[in-house]
């Protein structure tokens, strides 16, 4: 399971470096073709979307079948630490699909208004050129 994990680390990476990327001031020279680029890795990078509902299920299903320790009595040490520690990973996990589907959809919209910007930007360029 943690190739999962850091499959989807590397793809929220992505995204977030795409965005960063996109909205920095200073790359008007460069935002053609990373807009281009963004455009064209929009579709493979949906996958993420499925891929993260199927994880988050692996978390709820791990969550509903963990032992439970009742009374102090029924759990050691380490059963106690080792339940402790796998809470934890779900709660990381968790923070990394909401970051990876939070980030996709940032890239979405940033891609979306910064080609609707470029479109703007070529009809009034259009309408100044005919007066």
């Amino acid at each position: 399971m943690a190739l999962e994990w850091v499959v989807l680390g590397y793809a929220a990476a992505a995204e977030a470096i795409m965005v960063v990327l996109l909205t920095l001031p200073g790359l008007d020279g460069l935002r053609k073709g990373l807009i281009a680029v963004t455009r064209n890795l929009l579709k493979p990078f949906l996958s993420v979307v499925p891929f993260c509902l199927f994880l988050l299920m692996d978390i709820y299903w791990k969550y509903e079948t963990r032992p439970t320790c009742e009374s102090p009595d029924s759990c050691t040490p380490t059963e106690h630490l080792r339940h402790q520690k796998s809470i934890m990973k779900s709660q990381r996990n968790a923070l990394l699909i909401a970051a990876a589907l939070v980030f996709y959809w940032l890239l979405y919209t940033v891609t979306h208004l910064l080609v609707r910007v470029e479109q703007l930007n070529l009809r009034l360029q259009r309408m100044k050129s005919q007066e």
